[in-house]
């Protein structure tokens, strides 16, 4: 790909738009699917709660949380206007059920201790200031509650092509320095492995992440 290409590419990884985002949501979709399975599982969800996800892209997946137990709550929130749409488009079946909210990505529009688990997907490189939106998630959550955050790992990332375009990255140590400077004090590291299609090609790439699950 050519150099505006994978900058286009990148905005829209970041904040899909139009028709574009739309056809990007939905690779990310294909080629996030096992990372986002994988973030629900570590959440342990049980019956009654309210489940927060944060950059939520078209959601596709919404019914995998819904199958894990029941009577739960899931509220989605997304920068991007084209995936909050996106969202309630696919998701009609679980109106009532599942909310979306579109916003400016620096603060959870929701009162403190909200939600009983919280998790988000391949968004840490985007926070503008991740320090205190870790303490936004954190007043949002509610007391023994649980955050999954899960990332590619820098040096996976680093190799990319597109990632040089506005990606904040991290390796697992800057990501433990950063949490321990957080209201958040609890945490736990695991390292996955996974051969997944590359987002600008047909080609096959080993993908190195990690989920982050912390204890409030």
């Amino acid at each position: 790909m050519e150099k505006d290409d994978l900058k286009i590419l990148a905005q829209n990884l970041a904040n899909p738009q139009g028709a574009k985002g739309i056809e990007i949501g939905e690779m990310m979709n294909e080629t996030n699917i096992s990372m986002t399975l994988e973030s629900i599982t570590r959440l342990l969800i049980e019956d009654d709660e309210h489940i927060l996800e944060i950059g939520h892209g078209n959601a596709g997946h919404v019914k995998h949380i819904f199958s894990r137990a029941r009577n739960l709550k899931y509220t989605g929130i997304d920068i991007s206007e084209t995936m909050h749409q996106e969202a309630k488009k696919l998701n009609r079946e679980f109106e009532g059920k599942a909310d979306f909210v579109w916003y400016e990505g620096k603060i959870l529009p929701f009162e403190d201790k909200t939600f009983d688990k919280i998790f988000t997907v391949n968004t840490v490189y985007f926070w503008e200031n991740p320090l205190e939106f870790l303490n936004e998630i954190y007043r949002v959550l509610k007391k023994g509650g649980t955050v999954v955050i899960t990332f590619g790992q820098r040096d996976f990332m680093e190799k990319l092509p597109f990632t040089e375009f506005d990606f904040t990255l991290y390796s697992n140590t800057e990501m433990e320095k950063l949490v321990s400077k957080s209201h958040f004090k609890r945490m736990k590291i695991t390292e996955k492995q996974e051969e997944i299609k590359s987002k600008t090609g047909k080609e096959t790439i080993t993908r190195i992440y990690t989920v982050l699950t912390i204890k409030k």
